[in-house]
């Protein structure tokens, strides 16, 4: 059984530093919970200790993306700069391994509509990612923002995936909603325990409610973490369908998320969300990530928690790799 695992990240050192050397407005709050050492130097090798991990979970291939806040924090001219610079490391590690791993395009998206489209074209007709990992907003803009329309329309034309990756909340709705429990807690509450999850699930259903899917019926995206919540919701968010406005929504909610969302587990291996998932969007929605390196994960694991899904092997084999390569013609 091949596994292919889709959210799996990586980082450069120069753009360590530099999320580092931010203003406080910008600098994300998790910098110092989850890339400290030894999962920072996880992050930054992009050779045989992350082959080597890879061969211990259980895991084939990788397809690389850079980790959060990615690029989205950093004014223009640098995120052009760190973005070239990201996907010609993440190049480099496919030319050296072309079997083990794959990658996702990092987009400047503080930069102009013609930046992105560039830049993901490039990766992806120049370099053969396989679609392109996005944090969700940037900055104040949400991503049905209209800036953000011609990286939809590139991405449906070349017909490769958007990831959507979880980011931190804003800072207002931090201190509205997970703030005075302690600065520790407050910052992971809003971050991995919670808060990262709720604002990727709205930016999802922002465009769902924008009616992109309508306009472009191929795009798909991927959402981790079983849907990020949002898809547990669905039933209750077609009462939006009725209150949308005459033409922009042809269907119900749910019925997007059954047509144009895929949905992995990003390491959180629960029987029961997996379960639940297939019964809400089918099994052919259904992809795998273990979420590299911000998961413990023990000898074999990856690969375990299909062998023991009960699936039959038609279905183990979708989830662990069958879906991914229908929908990109990956390995």
């Amino acid at each position: 059984m091949k596994i292919i695992a889709l959210e799996e990240h990586y980082c450069l050192p120069e753009i360590d530093a530099a999320w580092r050397g931010l203003p406080p407005e910008r600098r994300d709050l998790v910098l110092d919970l989850g890339k400290a050492s030894p999962v920072k130097r996880s992050l930054e090798d992009l050779g045989q200790a992350r082959l080597d991990d890879m061969d211990r979970m259980g895991v084939d291939i990788q397809v690389l993306s850079l980790t959060t806040p990615g690029v989205q924090v950093f004014e223009p001219d640098a995120a052009v700069a760190f973005a070239r610079a990201s996907n010609a490391a993440a190049a480099a590690a496919i030319a050296a391994h072309p079997t083990r791993f794959q990658a996702f395009a990092t987009l400047p998206t503080p930069a102009s509509a013609a930046d992105n489209v560039v830049e993901l074209k490039h990766c992806v007709q120049d370099l053969g990612f396989k679609g392109a990992l996005v944090n969700g907003r940037t900055l104040d803009r949400n991503l049905d923002h209209p800036d953000f329309l011609p990286i939809f329309v590139a991405a449906a034309e070349l017909r490769v995936p958007i990831y959507i990756h979880p980011q931190i909340p804003q800072r207002a709705v931090r201190d509205a909603y997970y703030s005075g429990l302690g600065e520790l807690f407050d910052t992971m509450f809003a971050a991995g325990g919670y808060g990262w999850h709720v604002e990727t699930g709205i930016q999802a259903i922002r465009l769902i409610l924008s009616g992109l899917f309508d306009r472009l019926p191929d795009l798909q995206i991927i959402l981790g973490h079983w849907g990020e919540l949002a898809l547990h919701f669905t039933q209750r968010l077609d009462v939006l369908t009725t209150l949308a406005p005459k033409g922009r929504l042809a269907r119900s909610v749910w019925d997007y998320f059954r047509s144009n969302v895929y949905v992995t587990p990003s390491g959180l291996f629960h029987p029961g969300s997996l379960e639940r998932t297939i019964d809400l969007i089918g099994i052919d929605r259904v992809m795998y990530s273990v979420d590299y390196p911000y998961i413990p994960m023990a000898p074999g694991q990856a690969r375990q928690f299909l062998a023991d899904s009960g699936l039959s092997e038609a279905d183990t084999q979708k989830i662990a790799h069958g879906n991914w390569r229908r929908l990109t013609g990956g390995l």
